[in-house]
């Protein structure tokens, strides 16, 4: 990222940095950390073209987990465009260490989040996870959402580039047909891209999630996401499955 596009996206923050710095924030962006005299800022930028809305609706997700729960989510500053750059402007949260609990509160706050019934299926917006575009049209059931949004949009895509033949296509249309899938009950509030990637212990020993990708679905979703990769376990400490038991006594999908 030049300097000169960088000193633009400060003067439309209003921001006066007196430094900044790279920093990690995923595989398609890059990332900063801006220091001012009243404190750091996380800033994300990409090229606008390529990604149409996608800060802006990141963004969106953020607010939306931030006001619907108890987890640790950073506050939205700013998004913008300049030339042909958007940014997202984020609070800076300082990283720590695991604490005895640190796991357990994590599990209670998503699994109340989990809790909270939420209608319809979907989201006001479709949005992204990482760079592919993500269908949140809003549905009765989440048999409906899953096909329609999830599961038959990647059949397609797979088809289109030749990976899928017709054989493929047609088996995933029979398994939509059968209807009788997944246990009936209220759509949640997802964060819908939790794997081990998308957070962080902050220097309060809690954990912070971000980089979401958020819609309302199946709550085990969110726990599908994070058994991902490795999960979330690490060393000694509780791995995310346990959250489970602190949820209602439902007919789970997963093995």
């Amino acid at each position: 990222m030049d300097k000169h596009t960088m000193h633009h996206i400060f003067e439309d923050c209003g921001l006066q940095v007196t430094g900044y710095e790279p920093v990690h924030g995923g595989d398609i962006n890059s990332a900063f950390c801006l220091n001012t005299a009243d404190g750091n800022y996380f800033l994300k930028v990409n090229d606008a073209q390529p990604y149409p809305g996608m800060f802006e609706k990141e963004a969106d997700g953020l607010t939306a987990l931030r006001n619907n729960s108890g987890l640790i989510v950073p506050a939205v500053i700013k998004t913008g465009t300049v030339t042909d750059q958007q940014y997202l402007l984020l609070e800076w949260l300082e990283k720590g260490s695991l604490q005895a609990d640190t796991w357990q509160q994590f599990g209670r706050e998503l699994a109340a989040m989990h809790r909270r019934p939420q209608a319809p299926f979907g989201w006001h917006l479709d949005n992204y996870i990482g760079n592919l575009p993500q269908l949140n049209m809003t549905c009765d059931t989440w048999t409906e959402f899953f096909f329609e949004c999830r599961v038959l949009p990647l059949v397609k895509r797979l088809a289109d580039r030749g990976i899928f033949n017709k054989r493929d296509v047609q088996y995933a249309e029979r398994l939509r047909a059968r209807g009788d899938l997944f246990p009936e009950e209220p759509a949640s509030l997802l964060h819908g891209d939790l794997w081990n990637g998308n957070f962080m212990i902050t220097n309060k020993g809690r954990v912070s999630i971000y980089d979401s990708a958020v819609y309302c679905g199946h709550r085990e979703m969110d726990i599908g996401m994070a058994m991902l990769f490795g999960g979330f376990s690490t060393g000694d400490h509780s791995e995310i499955w346990s959250i489970k038991k602190l949820l209602p006594k439902r007919r789970s999908f997963m093995v």
